[in-house]
């Protein structure tokens, strides 16, 4: 304070170090703002607050045991129980169908072998038919040539009987 007040004690410039101060404090000096802003933190932490987060992480830590205690352990049991029914169900139903394939793949193989008798008979019968178209085709062709041989010879009987008669 002797500093402050002994080299410019009566000067016209003390007024304006004075402001100059107050100008510096309330903008570049933010120590009692943060300052206050520390204490109303502080006091509102430990007075209003109190112990509500121990109690609230208490409350936490007693679910959280009591979850792993009791909850887990039955709903682990109910999930053995349930998967385990649900794993027989899963075999009965794998078995039903492998077994609705099988009948599936009997009934498609008995088809199949139908189909082939079938085709068989009808390959046999082409075969029949055709041994029978062949059969007649010769008998026709035999006929053809008989009638043939005879419409020549007939032919030439009439024409010895013309040259008879052209001698006329």
């Amino acid at each position: 304070d002797r500093r402050r007040d002994s080299p410019a004690a009566g000067s016209p410039i003390q007024p304006i170090i004075k402001d100059v101060g107050e100008v510096y404090s309330r903008l570049l000096d933010h120590r009692p703002v943060i300052q206050g802003e520390i204490r109303y933190f502080v006091k509102e932490f430990e007075e209003k607050r109190g112990l509500r987060e121990l109690r609230v992480l208490e409350n936490l830590k007693n679910t959280i045991f009591e979850t792993n205690e009791r909850v887990l352990p039955k709903c682990e049991q109910a999930m053995q129980d349930n998967l385990s029914e649900t794993f027989k169900r899963l075999q009965a139903a794998n078995t039903m169908i492998h077994r609705l394939q099988e009948r599936e793949y009997e009934a498609r193989k008995l088809q199949a072998d139908k189909v082939m008798a079938r085709e068989e008979k009808c390959i046999a019968h082409w075969e029949e038919f055709m041994k029978e178209q062949q059969n007649k085709r010769a008998e026709v062709d035999e006929e053809h040539r008989k009638a043939m041989e005879r419409l020549k010879e007939q032919y030439s009987e009439m024409e010895k009987e013309l040259t008879k008669y052209a001698s006329f």
